[in-house]
């Protein structure tokens, strides 16, 4: 993980070192353990790298880094995990190498195969090359996103950097709030990070599984990948596919262990993030793969003391199974709230949530020496994590007809999930209204109650957009690049779902969000579960693979039968990574809120005296709650990051 930042004067102007330094080291937090820049000496091109050291500590993976007599010129951010495997291969074609680096690597196979190298790679990253004999440079990101890629092409001039924040620092520039962006943030709620567009205005995304070809002053953009066209054959049987998925997460987990440098785990105590601790438990005690670290025994855990939200024991059960060692950290609500404002810096966009706990993780992680966090994201996105218990227990439910087997579902679900003394003489209220809610059959009267719902909101504002003084029109800019994939027919609603969340809506936010805070840090984030092996397998799979058997994610429960303690494995229950905003509200952030909604009045789009109005009624009632607080927030953080990010 580090920074990047590139400069390209069309017309040859020079690009000025001192331009160049600046604009660079906006980036300082992401690479704290080196800079560098490289200027060619007429093309107009410049760029810069914040370094982070990870793989190869020497000087030979410093960048910007040149190949072939200096024909190419490289900056880039990320990890290629399989470098070894690709090294092999280029050795077999005659290439030399001078270092250890996967920069390195990447040069190479860039020389041998173009952008054809992009679909051997196993890794994340954003990265630019400079071919200064064709007078054109290649521009590639990642197949999911994980790595970010910031844009602007306006007067004559293509710059590029790893965070927004950067171009606060470039020079002939005027940062400002895109407002058709903050729109549309502010309607659905959703990150613009899957669309083309950012938050600031003339930035533009290069999107996940893309990658572009600059020359002449034009930018030509070509999706790469599709996983669609990547779906693997599996196995038939349940337990041959989680045998199978095992064989992929294990895999995973070994080759993000490859670091010269200390590797630890965020663990929250879910499923997700006790199963990757576990794995590096069992993994790391091999010593399986070339270039493993032997310091990966650290865990880090966010413990919120008296909230409904705290997963410390669950941790600590996991650290017990697993042998390692655990860290904890204490959110004491006015240390956090005393920090918000660098958070919120730090955190470089907008969001529907305060992300505290992940930003004071990663930075113990960093005070105690620890530079690579292996995490557990992209699990709920593939297989179903975001169900609820009830919806989970009546997937498999047989048809309504079938009255007892239907009673005798409801009865095990208040024994599993619910009140278990209400099991025994269990209340038909009850029943019917789990069968309403969560019965397969019942879906047309969801479906209108839903409408109904749509009806009465149209006559009353939608909740989400009660803060809004106008209504933007938006444009396509904000269709996703997934969203016309053509899908298999056979799929059930619920891989159709997923896929729309992991590609488009949902997961696209989450990885950003993770990215800035662990790299405000110098910390960089590595996450097993979004190999790409494991993610077209993972959607190859039939819908109850991931939901059946009364648990969510069931595949993976399969896969670590026997390799984690059994109540992680077996709870299916879900608990957000979010600070306990109500409390919070109603009482030590509540200045801050106010302070903040008193510096715009009479805003463009947001109605901020309804705003303050509802913020002070809820702070006077003490009845601040989770969709309040939600409600509120994000017209918070629009107003917040415009006064910061804009000129």
């Amino acid at each position: 993980m580090c920074g990047i930042v590139g400069i390209w004067h069309f017309d040859g102007k020079p690009v000025r070192e001192e331009d160049l330094s600046r604009f660079n080291d906006s980036l300082m937090h992401r690479g704290p353990d080196g800079s560098g820049t490289w200027i060619h000496p007429i093309d107009g091109v410049g760029f810069g790298h914040r370094r982070l050291a990870i793989i190869d500590l020497t000087d030979g993976g410093k960048q910007p880094m040149s190949y072939a007599d200096g024909r190419y010129w490289i900056t880039y951010n990320g990890e290629l995990f399989n470098f070894i495997e690709i090294k092999e291969e280029l050795l077999g074609l005659g290439y030399q190498f001078k270092s250890d680096s996967d920069t390195e690597v990447i040069l190479a196979a860039f020389h041998q195969w173009h952008e054809e190298m992009l679909t051997k790679f196993n890794g994340m990253w954003a990265l630019a090359i400079y071919d200064c004999n064709e007078k054109r440079m290649f521009l590639s990101r990642d197949r999911f996103g994980i790595k970010p890629f910031h844009y602007t092409l306006e007067n004559n001039r293509l710059a590029f950097a790893s965070e927004l924040k950067a171009f606060r620092q470039l020079a002939e520039f005027t940062p400002k709030m895109d407002r058709e962006a903050a729109s549309h943030f502010l309607q659905t709620g959703q990150s613009n990070e899957a669309s083309i567009r950012s938050m600031m205005e003339g930035v533009r995304h290069l999107r996940a599984g893309h990658y572009a070809w600059v020359k002449d002053g034009k930018l030509n953009e070509t999706r790469w990948w599709h996983t669609m066209e990547n779906l693997p054959e599996i196995p038939a049987t349940l337990d041959e596919q989680a045998k199978k998925y095992k064989e992929l997460f294990y895999d995973a987990v070994k080759l993000r262990l490859r670091s010269d440098v200390p590797v630890a785990s965020s663990l929250s105590g879910g499923f997700d993030s006790s199963a990757v601790v576990c794995a590096i438990a069992e993994l790391g005690k091999q010593q399986s793969s070339s270039r493993q670290t032997t310091s990966w025994q650290q865990t880090f855990t966010a413990s919120f003391p008296g909230t409904p939200i705290d997963e410390t024991e669950d941790a600590k059960k996991v650290i017990e199974y697993s042998g390692l060692h655990g860290n904890f950290i204490d959110m004491k609500p006015q240390e956090a709230i005393a920090q918000v404002d660098e958070i919120l810096f730090d955190f470089d966009d907008v969001s529907v949530g305060l992300p505290t706990p992940p930003w004071f993780i990663y930075k113990a992680m960093r005070q105690a020496g620890m530079v690579v966090s292996m995490d557990g994201h992209g699990v709920d996105e593939t297989i179903g994590g975001y169900k609820q218990a009830d919806h989970v227990f009546m997937h498999d439910a047989p048809p309504l007809w079938h009255w007892q087997k239907n009673l005798a579902l409801a009865k095990k679900y208040f024994e599993t999930v619910r009140q278990p003394d209400k099991a025994a003489n269990l209340p038909m209220s009850e029943v019917r209204k789990m069968l309403l809610e969560n019965h397969p059959q019942m879906g047309w009267a969801r479906e209108l109650r839903s409408n109904l719902k749509t009806v009465k909101d149209l006559v009353k504002a939608p909740p989400q957009q009660i803060f809004l003084a106008q209504r933007d029109k938006l444009s396509n800019d904000f269709t996703y690049f997934a969203d016309g994939d053509r899908l298999p027919r056979h799929w059930g609603s619920l891989n159709r779902e997923l896929y729309q969340m992991f590609h488009s809506t949902l997961l696209p936010g989450i990885l950003r969000n993770f990215e800035r805070l662990s790299a405000a840090h110098g910390v960089e984030v590595r996450m097993p579960f979004m190999d790409w092996r494991l993610i077209t397998y993972c959607f190859a799979l039939p819908d109850s693979a991931k939901l059946g058997g009364g648990v969510t994610k069931r595949i993976a429960r399969e896969a670590m039968k026997g390799h984690m303690p059994e109540s992680i494995r077996s709870n299916v229950f879900k608990i957000g990574f979010n600070p306990p905003l109500p409390t919070w509200f109603n009482g030590p952030l509540h200045p801050w809120l106010m302070d903040l909604v008193e510096q715009f009045k009479g805003h463009e789009q947001v109605n901020t005296s309804l705003l303050k109005n509802f913020i002070e009624k809820n702070h006077k009632q003490q009845i601040w709650d989770w969709p309040k607080t939600a409600l509120a927030w994000r017209y918070l953080h629009l107003l917040w990051w415009e006064r910061r990010f804009s000129s």
